[in-house]
């Protein structure tokens, strides 16, 4: 079985078509899939996509895109709404100076609202980070400082430093087609040499579809191709990577019926 860590199913991309797309990713043998939630003020309609289907999980948070736009966010907040037995994290939340659509500081503040409600009730925060290596490291390991919190780095793309600090404070890592690319060769080196128990593996649909599909709409079913990849690179088959990754998602998120 494979976990499709970090999708959208709420997007308006699958809106015509989503019990096919489910069932596609079922006949993939993915077993499991989590919904991201970016806006808060969006979150009734990613919680009704997780309680349409039994293997549809959701998390609650503010993308760093949306940190500007949206009410500023607390830790209670989070918390209260994360009070379902469908919501499993927090976020995605992060830091994006790529794009910069929120203002810097909007966004490591609601970053770090994110992570207080990780820490308190333990439930995994799931970062986005592009560009934005050296402030995401200082920020991680202040957090840390002031106590432990599960959670992991998702569509993982940055360098070796990043890779080796996360795993050091006990995060895991995700991996998302880009992996599968051809000029991915750096990010590939990172992947090889990650350790296996802290690896998950995501499609962050609709967006970033995996080789052989890329340039089209991504779907949950891809996450195959990305494992794949992973495998590969890792030197180990694929059944082994997806009992691996599984495993690893289980361990994460612990609000995860089995």
């Amino acid at each position: 079985m494979l976990v499709d860590s970090h999708c959208h199913l709420d997007f308006p991309d699958f809106a015509d078509e989503l019990d096919q797309v489910v069932e596609r990713a079922r006949a993939g043998g993915v077993g499991l899939m989590l919904t991201i939630n970016t806006h808060v003020s969006r979150f009734p309609r990613v919680l009704a996509v997780a309680e349409r289907y039994d293997d549809v999980y959701c998390t609650v948070g503010i993308h760093p895109h949306e940190a500007g736009a949206e009410a500023e966010i607390d830790a209670d907040t989070l918390i209260r709404l994360a009070d379902h037995p469908k919501v499993v994290g927090f976020g995605e939340t992060g830091l994006d100076y790529y794009y910069d659509k929120s203002p810097r500081d909007r966004q490591r503040a609601s970053f770090r609202a994110h992570i207080a409600a990780a820490r308190r009730i333990g439930l995994p925060v799931i970062i986005h980070t592009r560009d934005a290596d050296a402030d995401m490291a200082e920020i991680l390991t202040e957090e840390m400082a002031k106590g432990a919190f599960p959670g992991l780095v998702h569509c993982f793309s940055s360098g070796p430093e990043l890779a080796d600090l996360a795993v050091k404070l006990g995060l895991y890592i995700s991996i998302s087609g880009i992996v599968t690319f051809k000029k991915a060769e750096a990010l590939q080196q990172v992947v090889a040499g990650l350790p296996l128990d802290r690896l998950l593996v995501e499609t962050d649909c609709p967006y970033l579809a995996p080789i052989p599909y890329r340039g089209k709409r991504n779907e949950p079913a891809y996450v195959a191709h990305t494992a794949t990849k992973v495998a590969a690179l890792q030197g180990i088959s694929i059944d082994a990577l997806a009992d691996a990754t599984t495993a690893n998602f289980r361990t994460l998120f612990t609000k995860v019926s089995r």
